[in-house]
């Protein structure tokens, strides 16, 4: 039952523009920020001038923004919001009584025009380079990390198939110095067809989205996702991202995504990841380019009882270790995955007090590996606890993990609707796209001009 008041209220008759409805809403903010007609010249070659008329695909274009930017969960709902938002209507230019497209106008022009085009990529880069002339980028220190979202695909249907494994980014260049190390130690370089030799594995393909990946991360979440990697400033806004099958491990995309960056952006000072990006590929890389790597600890992971790894010194003079007992284990191989192996001898391994803390091989021999881009790895170690190094690592949490919690609780990224690689990927470009304008929306907003 309605108070007085309320339907006093609701017959109240005013005059009233829907420029004063809107004072100083998000939209408003958005709409100072950033001149949005640059879309025509994106799509001028998408439309034709024959026909009937088109939707505007700036409103096309900005009915997207309403939705990745207050995080509804599709495009018939922010039809739906449209029509009784007054800042949406406003955003859009529509008046009180102007008709909204309907919501499946989106999908259409996606599909007729959209699908197999970058239009998305470039919203996302032209959003960047205006807060970047706004002197809001802070691209010296670049942050990396992913996240998942939820396919929309049941875990329980699926096939499994065997397919080949993955090429790695770096894989020629180790090639080449894999061949290199063992002829400095007096070895044959391998053959190509050793290197090209075809390794398989065996996965769940989903038969609902084939081109998500089966993701386990303990015994309760198992489940078909994408993952979302992503680059940010210190600033926190989002300087690229890379979608990927939710099973492609997070060191794979550093080196494209860092590459993206500086193609885009520009080269950063240093590069902060946590430990599982902390690999000699990822820190050969990087040091490689010149760029300092801000990477996170790893505890060392040795069964219980037995030495650690780090307990076995390594001599760069005379290129061997030296075990716990004061034994030498000297090169004896590089393996075609890039790691020198070397072993303990037998005879006098098998009479050691310390045998039982060292090795279980059945025939007394300790094999160490040490991988020929280990050294990187090791100067990655040192400069963690350098005084100007360690700061940017914490500002981890406040930037790109800020970036990834915000677009899980507030933009709808926890979990997707959309199917297939092509389509996840304009949704990290609009949702990222979104923040960014978000962000540099409220950064740049001085309040409505004064008549």
């Amino acid at each position: 039952m309605l108070s007085k008041h309320d339907s006093i209220q609701r017959d109240q008759l005013e005059m009233n523009t829907l420029d004063q409805l809107v004072p100083n809403h998000l939209v408003r903010k958005m709409e100072a920020a950033i001149d949005f007609t640059f879309i025509y010249d994106l799509v001028k070659d998408m439309y034709s001038e024959v026909g009937r008329p088109s939707i505007d695909p700036v409103i096309l274009v900005k009915l997207t923004f309403i939705q990745y930017t207050f995080g509804i969960r599709s495009m018939r709902k922010t039809i739906e919001e449209v029509e009784t938002n007054m800042a949406y209507r406003w955003f859009l230019g529509y008046g009180f009584h102007d008709k909204v497209p309907h919501f499946s106008t989106f999908g259409k022009n996606y599909e007729r025009r959209f699908k197999d085009t970058d239009l998305f990529e470039q919203i996302f880069y032209r959003i960047l380079m205006t807060a970047a002339n706004k002197k809001l980028i802070s691209g010296e220190h670049v942050f990396v990390d992913s996240t998942h979202v939820k396919a929309s695909a049941n875990k329980r249907k699926f096939e499994k198939k065997i397919v080949r494994k993955e090429t790695r980014a770096y894989q020629g260049r180790l090639q080449e110095e894999i061949n290199q190390d063992r002829e400095n130690h007096g070895k044959k370089p391998f053959p190509p067809d050793k290197f090209d030799k075809e390794e398989t594995k065996e996965i769940k393909e989903s038969t609902t989205d084939s081109e998500s990946g089966y993701y386990v991360k303990d015994e309760r979440t198992k489940q078909f996702a994408y993952s979302f990697h992503a680059a940010a400033d210190r600033n926190g806004f989002v300087l690229g991202t890379i979608v990927t099958p939710g099973n492609t491990h997070d060191s794979q995309i550093l080196e494209p995504l860092v590459e993206q960056v500086i193609e885009k952006v520009g080269k950063p000072e240093a590069v902060t990841a946590d430990a599982a990006y902390k690999t000699p590929a990822i820190t050969s890389y990087l040091f490689n380019k010149e760029i300092i790597p801000a990477l996170a600890y790893t505890s060392p992971r040795t069964k219980e009882g037995f030495f650690r790894k780090q307990d076995y010194v390594y001599d760069e003079h005379f290129d061997c270790y030296l075990c716990p007992s004061g034994e030498t284990l000297k090169y004896s191989t590089t393996n075609k995955e890039g790691y020198r192996e070397y072993k303990s001898p037998k005879q006098i391994c098998r009479t050691c007090s310390f045998l039982s803390r060292c090795t279980e091989s059945k025939d007394c021999q300790k094999v160490v590996t040490r991988h020929i881009w280990q050294t990187h790895v090791e100067e990655a170690d040192h400069l963690r606890h350098h005084q100007d190094v360690k700061p940017i690592y914490a500002k981890r949490k406040e930037t790109i993990e800020r970036a990834f919690a915000d677009a899980k609780e507030k933009h709808g990224m926890r979990w997707t609707t959309l199917r297939g690689l092509k389509k996840l990927s304009m949704q990290a470009m609009l949702t990222f796209a979104a923040i960014n304008l978000k962000k540099m929306a409220n950064w740049t907003w001085r309040g409505p001009k004064m008549a």
